[in-house]
């Protein structure tokens, strides 16, 4: 390999995220983890070897992130940034501060890499933004919801920032803790799409403001397009507080 790329992914004390850090150091790559908390930080020290650092943040904390945030900027710049991290069975606050919030501050307080990975999920397609009760009322946000926001979030960034390649992607119902032990797609190629798209010069990875499945263009809600919807998007989260 060339080049030995710095790389942050979040949410790689598990699942995907593990997987991937393990394929992005076997390629050479200087890969720093994420872990919810120090238990996860000390589990994941005896899963993988050849990182360059496990940080620690619970992203359902705001002040974790943007702590986090600071963190890394003294770390980085990192060449590409993979938002792993995720729930599903959590109330509708933490899946909007975990799935969405934390990605956005990760994004708009660290320098630009050269790539930005958002794992979103075709569940996003029964999804509905739902921006209005982010903002005031009753928050009944599902994981549907969280992912198509996520979505619209990086097709903002797309958009806001031409000069870095930013795309999401659909993983598949793949057996990880989140995914259950019986989801039937396929674990490996699950993970390939991220280590593709986050090292890859094939043309196809090398664009912007798209959404994948398994290394090819996917399909994906047309609200994700709506640039007014993912404006509004941005203010909420730039002014959303614990």
């Amino acid at each position: 390999m060339a080049t030995s790329d710095l790389i942050f992914i979040t949410g790689s004390s598990d699942g995907l995220g593990l997987l991937a850090a393990q394929q992005l150091i076997a390629q050479g790559h200087r890969v720093h983890l994420h872990a919810k908390n120090e238990d996860r930080k000390k589990d994941l020290e005896k899963r993988i070897t050849g990182y360059q650092s496990i940080q620690v943040a619970d992203f359902s904390v705001v002040e974790e992130v943007k702590q986090l945030a600071r963190v890394l900027i003294s770390v980085g710049p990192f060449d590409t940034m993979i938002h792993n991290a995720g729930v599903y069975n959590a109330s509708a606050e933490s899946l909007f501060k975990v799935n969405v919030l934390a990605p956005y501050w990760l994004s708009v307080l660290t320098p630009l890499p050269r790539r930005h990975i958002y794992v979103s999920s075709d569940m996003h397609l029964g999804g509905s933004p739902r921006l209005d009760e982010l903002t005031h009322g009753r928050m009944t946000l599902t994981y549907s919801d969280s992912k198509l926001l996520l979505l619209l979030l990086a097709k903002a960034f797309a958009r806001r920032w031409p000069t870095v390649k930013i795309n999401a992607l659909h993983p598949g119902w793949v057996p990880t803790k989140m995914g259950g032990a019986n989801a039937p797609d396929d674990l490996q190629k699950g993970v390939e799409t991220q280590v593709w798209l986050a090292t890859s010069n094939d043309p196809l990875a090398s664009g912007s403001g798209q959404y994948f499945f398994h290394k090819k263009l996917r399909r994906y809600h047309e609200a994700a397009d709506m640039v007014a919807i993912q404006d509004r998007l941005i203010e909420i989260c730039s002014t959303f507080n614990d």
